[in-house]
């Protein structure tokens, strides 16, 4: 006696016969980034930087993500707290190491590591510095020209204003934490994520947060935000530039959550392949000192 084909898929299901659905294979762990320590002679002063590419860095268009520690920091330090390496592996992370600057809020002297502050102060060494690691990157891998970032906190941040105002046909986007500029009046519009903490004790949260107003204007950003992330604010621009603020209740520190939610930033933001360019040639944008 022939049994119906519905009626033997149901004797067969209710007695355990049926064969269990193919366990997945196991997801595969890409190779983690390859660490480099390379160095550079700038005016005759060996500069320095830790750098993290994928395996794939030199055969395929790949994202770069510069990131600049404070006054007194380090690479070293810098690739371990913002760790962009992890939170986008796919991507080339540059952690450049600063030199003996005097500083505008401490450090008068100058003993302490950091970066330039305006455009031709300490002649230039630090955007020559940026100028010779961005040139060796595209002579040794494929950096994609349409997503090449800038980051950095206090005066790593201040430096990333800087690097907008002088070099700002490079970068897609940037995302500077506890700095500001005097003007955004030298800056080009462009996608911003900018990070601050209300009760900063070096950095006056009341002059970060008139940088935010500056280049929201800049920016030409809706006046009413919509909710991004936790303490985060979009501000969507008809132009293509929106920003970004995360302002936090903290002090003169970068927030853990800071790193995963600048390169959800950066990945929103690729630049237009109009815009994209190659590193420009030496400024000559006047710029005002950044604390």
């Amino acid at each position: 006696m022939l049994i119906p084909l519905p009626l033997l898929l149901s004797l067969t299901a209710l007695l355990g016969l049926t064969q269990p659905p193919p366990a997945a294979p196991p997801a595969i762990k890409p190779p983690a980034p390859t660490s480099h320590h390379l160095t550079w002679t700038i005016d005759g002063i060996q500069r320095e930087a830790i750098i993290f590419t994928p395996p794939t860095a030199a055969t395929a268009a790949t994202p770069v993500i510069f990131a600049f520690h404070g006054h007194g920091g380090t690479a070293k330090y810098s690739a371990a707290k913002f760790n962009y390496q992890k939170h986008w592996p796919d991507a080339i992370s540059v952690y450049m190491q600063g030199l003996p600057t005097p500083g505008a809020l401490t450090d008068p002297e100058g003993k302490r590591n950091g970066w330039q502050k305006s455009v031709g102060d300490q002649g230039d060494r630090d955007l020559k510095f940026f100028d010779a690691v961005l040139a060796s990157l595209h002579k040794d891998y494929k950096p994609d020209d349409s997503r090449v970032y800038a980051t950095g906190h206090s005066n790593g941040g201040g430096f990333t204003y800087l690097l907008w105002a002088a070099r700002a046909d490079i970068f897609a986007a940037v995302a500077p934490a506890a700095a500001g500029v005097r003007s955004a009046a030298s800056l080009k519009p462009k996608p911003a994520m900018v990070i601050g903490g209300e009760q900063d004790e070096l950095v006056p949260f009341a002059f970060q947060n008139r940088t935010m107003e500056a280049v929201r204007k800049l920016n030409g950003c809706d006046a009413e935000p919509t909710d991004w992330a936790k303490n985060c604010l979009l501000y969507n621009s008809k132009s293509g530039t929106p920003f970004v603020s995360m302002i936090y209740p903290g002090g003169h520190t970068f927030p853990d959550e800071a790193p995963a939610l600048i390169v959800r930033f950066f990945k929103d933001n690729p630049m237009k392949p109009a815009t994209a360019k190659a590193p420009a040639a030496s400024p000559t944008i006047p710029v005002p000192p950044i604390p």
